[in-house]
């Protein structure tokens, strides 16, 4: 590492940063062809195998990796060379077994863990994907690594080899397999398969990268002892794992009680893996604004970091407040506008899949609400972290997937309501989570942010931007009836998108939404906002 120049900690945040948006938005990307190939039932079969390896990588990769970045970073500043080699080489083996482990347990036990799912079908999927864990552990040990001397481009690329391989041979794997006469669980499989081929990809580049770059360099420091490492390891990593390993293990226990109680229903138990498929479909969409707002609740750390080491509690109170207001002017109208026209864009992102689209349409009138709410939990557990809170996130990740699973056993069950009461209860989960965390936010801060200051003119603006896509989609739609369905829907709806995207432009700058000061931390901000004449 040593030829490699440290990168700054703003830089490598924002290299980072740059690169997980790019990942979720080429898994978004890559949902939507993958839907329209296998469709609502075997989307299914794909979930209870990612859920299940899900909880695995979150266990196993969520806190310990974090741990050793900052030892690492610790070693690395002080110039302990052999600290830093006795870390990772401490490390490796305990990522080694728990990989291991979690491997042979997806591989042998795939069949009880599809029966435990309620989706027997699972079962080739869910060994398909086995060999990721194994993989995913390695590189997290690695990444831990890289990203504690201050080096973010190793994790961004093998990030994004990964994402490019899950995208392309995944979904290769998947059109083939259905081409051969194969079943819906067989080509979930093939799509599985992409991704335990991307992680083994990203594997091949950081061992190669590490043993491009490795420092031969002599030093003398003495290095703690193997055990003395492991328990520092595990003391840092633990809560952090418990604390992101919460929703994951939230959602595996809740797509079991959706499935099952659906299929405790007579005239729909033949049926649960294609009802759930579609609820996904919406899902699929509403996971795309939190992509693109990540980056900002990324970047809030370091600045809001700063301010308070610096005891300058009205700067990180500015940016806290910042932070508010640019994730309300991006994620408030995203929601709005999935509820309005999430129906008529589903339609059109899913053409061989209408029936099945149109199925999902009801959904996104509540799902487009719940993005907003995805958001800004994302936003508020972002700060609490930095405020040194980190144990509260838990607690309420805790309540609102009580809350979810609860109200799912509830309305699933109900004939009359069954999948339907899915986005119900995920809107009431996110709900739940951000009006604690708000709460907590407004106490811990020594600046108090004002949420109705923030929150008002985003909503107002947003309100009137839905309105005008609603009119302009209709009017599109009416004038367009007699043409080809399917096309004069698109159109309808990319004309109705593009009339808010103006709409809500020119609100912004009228009402003065955002302040000069709140795109310091956004690349290319003072440019921006000179471009809009903000102050």
């Amino acid at each position: 590492m040593s030829t490699k120049k440290k990168q700054s900690f703003l830089g490598g945040a924002a290299i980072l940063a740059s690169a997980v948006a790019i990942v979720k938005l080429l898994g978004a990307v890559y949902k939507i062809p993958f839907g329209n190939i296998v469709g609502p039932e075997g989307q299914t079969y794909f979930n209870v195998a990612y859920n299940i390896y899900n909880v695995l990588l979150t266990i196993s990769t969520a806190g310990l990796p974090l741990a050793i970045s900052k030892l690492t970073s610790q070693a690395h500043t002080q110039g302990r060379e052999n600290q830093k080699r006795k870390i990772f080489s401490t490390a490796i083996w305990l990522f080694f077994a728990m990989g291991l482990v979690g491997t042979l347990l997806m591989f042998f036990g795939a069949e009880r863990l599809a029966a435990f799912m309620n989706e027997p079908l699972g079962y080739w999927p869910i060994r398909a994907l086995s060999p990721a864990v194994f993989c995913v552990c390695l590189l997290a040990c690695m990444r831990g690594y890289t990203q504690g001397q201050g080096n973010m481009t190793p994790t961004a690329v093998s990030q994004i080899l990964e994402a490019l391989c899950k995208l392309g041979l995944g979904l290769m794997l998947a059109w083939y397999f259905l081409k051969l006469g194969l079943g819906l669980d067989i080509a979930a499989a093939g799509a599985i398969l992409g991704v335990t081929a991307g992680t083994f990809l990203s594997l091949l580049y950081l061992i190669f990268y590490l043993l491009r770059h490795r420092d031969r360099r002599t030093s003398l420091d003495e290095p703690d002892s193997g055990g003395k490492l492991m328990r520092q390891i595990l003391a840092i990593g633990i809560p952090i794992t418990l604390s992101n390993s919460a929703m994951s293990i939230i959602t595996l226990v809740d797509t079991k009680i959706v499935l099952g109680r659906l299929r405790e229903i007579p005239a729909l138990a033949d049926s649960a893996a294609e009802l759930f498929g579609q609820y996904t479909f919406g899902m699929n969409l509403i996971n795309l604004p939190p992509s693109f707002v990540f980056p900002v609740t990324m970047s809030l750390i370091p600045f809001a970091a700063a301010a308070l080491t610096r005891r300058d509690h009205a700067e990180a109170g500015r940016i806290v407040s910042s932070g508010f207001r640019i994730v309300a002017v991006l994620a408030i109208p995203a929601g709005v506008g999935l509820s309005v026209v999430g129906g008529p864009a589903l339609l059109m992102l899913y053409p061989r899949r209408q029936a099945d689209a149109l199925a999902a349409g009801p959904h996104m009138r509540w799902l487009g609400v719940a993005c907003i709410f995805m958001c800004l939990m994302n936003l508020t557990n972002v700060i609490l972290q930095t405020y040194g809170k980190e144990l509260i996130p838990i607690w309420t990740v805790i309540a609102g997937g009580i809350t979810k699973v609860v109200m799912n056993y509830i309305l699933v069950g109900n004939p009359s309501i069954n999948i339907h009461g899915a986005p119900i209860s995920t809107l009431s989960c996110y709900v739940v989570i951000v009006g604690l965390n708000l709460f907590f936010v407004w106490k811990y801060s020594p600046e108090k942010p004002r949420y109705l200051q923030i929150f008002a003119k985003p909503v107002i603006a947003s309100a009137l931007m839905g309105g005008g896509v609603w009119a302009v989609h209709g009017f599109m739609s009416r004038a367009l009836a007699g043409h080809s369905t399917y096309g004069a829907n698109a159109i309808a709806t990319l004309i109705g998108i593009l009339a808010g995207v103006i709409v809500y432009a020119v609100l912004v700058v009228a009402l003065r939404i955002l302040r000069a000061e709140d795109l310091k931390t956004v690349p290319h901000g003072a440019k921006l906002a000179k471009l809009l004449h903000l102050r």
